[in-house]
């Protein structure tokens, strides 16, 4: 989400992998009123190719982009309510398996203390986590035994283009 410069009011740009295609037409059917066209494939120059829609400018974009930047850096508001979809949209935007048994939240634009408001915020679905470093930043990794409660939360909210991220759990 971004504020132009000499712009009143907040866009958001939609960009994944061509591969994402689904993911990305689910993204456009939950935000399709806020847009002029619908998504298109645009190549890169290293071959690649993306799938990606942009909305217009909106004052609701600006207000939620007043909630979760300050300063221009991301930040978590106090009051954030995370319920299955925020959470299966969450993951499938910023999470990662490893080795088929490691989820990981990819939190590192985050401050530490608003990463902790997180792992509270998922301590109360009964999700438990802990910061891991990964470099030299820190992000969110799932506790084993709630990988299985958070599977079983996203599970329905997963769009198949993204159930390759899914840890099937005993």
């Amino acid at each position: 989400m971004r504020i132009m410069p000499g712009r009143s009011d907040a866009f958001l740009e939609i960009n994944h992998s061509i591969k994402a295609k689904e993911y990305v037409d689910y993204k456009y059917e939950s935000l399709k009123r806020l847009c002029e066209s619908a998504p298109k494939e645009r190549a890169s120059n290293e071959g690649r190719v993306a799938y990606r829609f942009f909305t217009k400018q909106s004052k609701e974009l600006t207000d939620l982009y007043n909630q979760f930047y300050k300063n221009n850096k991301k930040i978590i508001p106090k009051d954030l309510v995370l319920d299955p979809i925020i959470l299966a949209v969450w993951y499938m935007d910023d999470g990662s398996k490893c080795r088929d048994h490691d989820i990981y939240l990819n939190t590192q634009q985050f401050s530490i203390n608003d990463q902790k408001i997180l792992l509270y915020k998922l301590r109360l679905l009964g999700i438990n986590g802990r910061l891991n470093k990964d470099k030299k930043y820190f992000r969110i990794r799932l506790l084993k035994p709630s990988i299985k409660t958070f599977m079983k939360i996203i599970f329905p909210y997963v769009v198949n283009a993204m159930q390759y991220k899914l840890v099937m759990t005993p």
